[in-house]
């Protein structure tokens, strides 16, 4: 539906089209076990069904019927379906070639709203998600960019991309999701400052949301300064959504992928949650024009799919900023206030390590031949060390690797 409302009001005319190649097995090895990937390539419905060893594995995984051991409930979040891993395949295919367009240089903004699959992790599937696209697609950038940042406006924590970063020096992951103590995937422990989340109460609109939004990605950007960003846009904390309780308008919604973009770095997009299909569909049409810098008209046109719109009047904005307002509350105010002031704290605290010598990432990027003098990069790495203390530091360490060396050929 959003592909064809995207095609609908002619977005394709100032875009290009990517047509990519599903991922390989070998790509998912960046962000998953081989024992679980091969579970996964293997796993069909008959099979699940009838063999008790295969069923016993799978939901060992996270797949089929699970019983959670501490609800003692059910869920069936990540069925055993047809075609599952020519599904995730495809979906992680499209954010590898998104990311390897930014790494090209050749753009600026990719798109892949089939992606965004932010609960699974290294060898589990988890809340719809089978494999991690996200990550895969943040390790390609990684390979061009230094440090690229990860945002989450899913109203579900990003759990999986989050536990998948957190020895990652180069990568800081922040998101923000409802939380009611009850689930919703809270945010817990993890990386120090690196690993950031905002808790949301449910009924949270636009005002209150970009009261927290806006002046916290100012800092972040300014405090980490990432080279490229990967934005998920769950649609799932909009007004309407079936499972959860925040009210975004599309509007609302949108104005996190202005702000984003406003940055002018390397930017991709990535979809998510959303379980009301008509809202999911409009507003990543919207996204997609404000991702591309156009104004489209609210009237949905004529595509092929006009009776999933009537509830909402046939329009893309179903739901309007008037709607979402709860400056007016007091309470929820000054709650709203004491987490924009502890993350702030928060963010002051990573600066003060970012600025420290020893916190510097210890990875460097893969850099073409010629592209940095030699003599800037050295300096760039000391850091605000003095630079014959790093020549010494680094002649100990050269000879300690050939003594080592010399005692292996012995």
């Amino acid at each position: 539906m959003t592909h064809h409302l995207i095609n609908a009001y002619g977005l394709p005319d100032d875009m290009d089209l990517l047509r990519v190649a599903p991922a390989t097995e070998e790509d998912l090895k960046v962000a998953h076990s081989e024992e679980y990937l091969d579970l996964l390539c293997h796993l069909m419905p008959a099979i699940y069904e009838n063999a008790a060893a295969t069923q016993k594995a799978a939901q060992q995984h996270g797949l089929g019927e699970v019983r959670d051991r501490r609800t003692g409930c059910s869920t069936n979040d990540n069925p055993v379906i047809d075609d599952i891993w020519d599904y995730c395949l495809c979906y992680a295919g499209g954010s590898l070639a998104a990311a390897r367009a930014l790494a090209s240089g050749r753009y600026r903004v990719a798109i892949n709203w089939s992606g965004g699959m932010h609960h699974a992790c290294e060898g589990k599937a988890s809340g719809f998600c089978y494999v991690t696209d996200a990550v895969v697609a943040i390790k390609v950038l990684l390979g061009r960019f230094g440090r690229v940042l990860y945002v989450d406006i899913d109203a579900h924590h990003g759990d999986g991309v989050e536990s998948a970063f957190l020895e990652q020096s180069r990568v800081m992951t922040v998101s923000f999701h409802q939380y009611d103590g009850r689930g919703f995937f809270p945010g817990t422990g993890g990386a120090l400052y690196r690993a950031l989340n905002v808790p949301l109460e449910a009924g949270t609109g636009d005002d209150e949301y970009h009261r927290l939004f806006g002046p916290i990605m100012e800092r972040v950007m300014q405090v980490f300064r990432p080279d490229a960003v990967v934005l998920q846009c769950g649609t799932d904390s909009l007004a309407g959504d079936r499972i959860t309780g925040l009210q975004l308008s599309v509007r609302g919604h949108a104005k996190c992928v202005h702000l984003i973009r406003s940055y002018d770095v390397p930017l991709l997009l990535l979809g998510g949650g959303g379980y009301t299909i008509n809202h999911v569909a409009s507003c990543w049409c919207y996204e997609t024009a404000v991702a591309i810098g156009k104004e489209i008209p609210d009237d949905i046109p004529q595509y092929g799919f006009q009776r999933y719109y009537k509830s909402q009047g046939y329009k893309l904005h179903y739901y309007h900023d008037a709607h979402s307002s709860n400056s007016n509350d007091d309470a929820r105010t000054k709650r709203v206030t004491k987490v924009k002031q502890r993350v702030m704290a928060h963010l002051d605290h990573l600066a003060a390590l970012m600025a420290a010598p020893s916190t510097q990432p210890d990875e460097e990027p893969a850099c073409p031949a010629g592209r940095e003098d030699p003599a800037e990069r050295l300096h760039r790495r000391c850091g605000n060390l003095d630079l014959t203390e790093f020549l010494i530091d680094l002649g100990r360490k050269q000879l300690k690797r050939r003594n080592i060396d010399l005692e292996l050929n012995c």
